[in-house]
C-alpha cells in the first residue's frame, strides 16, 4: 500500500510540475491566434518567430549576457570559494563570507534598485557606464557569483585536502597542483555552477529591467512586456525552442559529469590496485 501511494504521489508531483510545460509545447503547434484555444496543428508561429526581429535580437542578447555572466560568475565564485574554504583565518574573511552570501537572501528588487542608484551616481560623476549590455552583465555576474560560490564550496568541502599536499610532496608547484589535481576534481562543480548561473541570467527579468537601457531588452523583458498586452502564440514557440535547447544542454552535461565521475573512480581504483602490488 505504501509503495502504491509513494508512486502515485511521485506521478502527481511530476504531472503538477511538467504539465504546464507540456501544454505550452503542444500549443506552440496550434494554428489559432488564441493561446488557449486549439484549432489545428501547424508550425505557423515558428515561421512568424523567424521573422520577428525583436524576439530574435532579444534571444541573442540574452544568450550573450548569460554566457558572459556565467563565465564571470564561475571565475569569481571559484576563487571566492577557495579563499573561504582553504584559508580559515585572514583579515576580512567574515566580511567576504557575508558579501558572498548576501545576494542569495536579498530580494532582487532591492539588489536591482541599489545597483541602479550606484550606476546613476557613477554616470553623473564620470559619465560612465551607460546603461545597457555592460550594466546588465555586471548585475547578473554579481548575483551569479553568489550561487557559483555555494556550488564550488560544497565540492571543495568534499575533496580531500591531502591530495594537494601529496602532489606538492611529489614535486608539483602550486599551479601544477591546481591544474593537474584540483581542477579535474572540481570540473563537475564548475560545469554545474556554469549551467546554474547561465539559467539564472537567461531567466532574470528584475535586474535586467533596472539595469537595461534603450535598445537593450532581454528575452524575459520582451515576454513580460507582451504578456501585459495579451500573449501572442509566438511566445509559445520561443519557449519551446528554449526548453529544447536547455534539455539538450542538461542531458549533455549529465552525460559528461557521469562519465567524468566513472573515469575518476576507475583511476582511483587503478591507483589503489597498483599501490598494493
Amino acid at each position: 500500500m505504501n509503495k502504491i501511494f509513494s508512486k502515485s504521489w511521485m506521478i502527481a508531483v511530476y504531472v503538477f510540475l511538467y504539465m504546464p510545460i507540456i501544454t505550452l509545447v503542444v500549443f506552440s503547434f496550434n494554428d489559432s491566434q488564441l493561446v488557449t484555444v486549439w484549432s489545428h496543428a501547424s508550425i505557423r508561429w515558428y515561421h512568424v518567430l523567424v521573422h520577428d526581429r525583436e524576439l530574435i535580437s532579444a534571444v541573442a542578447l540574452s544568450l550573450r549576457i548569460a554566457f558572459l555572466s556565467a563565465l564571470l560568475s564561475v571565475f569569481f565564485g571559484t576563487f571566492t570559494a577557495f579563499a573561504l574554504n582553504r584559508y580559515k583565518r585572514f583579515r576580512g574573511r567574515t566580511l567576504l563570507s557575508s558579501m558572498a552570501s548576501t545576494p542569495l537572501v536579498m530580494p532582487d528588487v532591492i539588489v536591482g534598485l541599489s545597483l541602479l542608484l550606484m550606476l546613476v551616481s557613477m554616470q553623473q560623476w564620470w559619465g560612465f557606464p551607460e546603461r545597457g549590455l555592460l550594466t546588465i552583465l555586471l548585475g547578473h555576474a554579481l548575483l551569479g557569483t553568489a550561487y557559483a560560490t555555494v556550488v564550488v564550496t560544497s565540492r571543495l568541502r568534499e575533496m580531500d585536502g591531502k591530495l594537494d599536499e601529496a602532489a606538492m610532496d611529489l614535486g608539483c608547484q602550486p599551479f601544477q597542483v591546481f591544474k593537474l589535481v584540483t581542477l579535474p576534481l572540481l570540473a563537475p562543480a564548475l560545469v554545474s555552477a556554469f549551467l546554474l548561473t547561465f539559467t539564472l541570467s537567461f531567466d532574470d527579468v528584475v535586474l535586467s529591467s533596472f539595469l537595461s537601457g534603450p535598445g537593450y531588452s532581454t528575452l524575459p523583458m520582451v515576454v513580460f512586456s507582451r504578456a501585459r498586452l495579451g500573449l501572442n502564440p509566438t511566445i509559445n514557440a520561443v519557449a519551446t525552442v528554449t526548453i529544447t535547447v536547455v534539455s539538450i544542454a542538461v542531458i549533455v552535461s549529465s552525460f559528461y559529469q557521469s562519465r567524468a565521475e566513472r573515469k575518476r573512480k576507475l583511476e582511483v581504483a587503478q591507483a589503489y590496485s597498483d599501490s598494493n602490488q
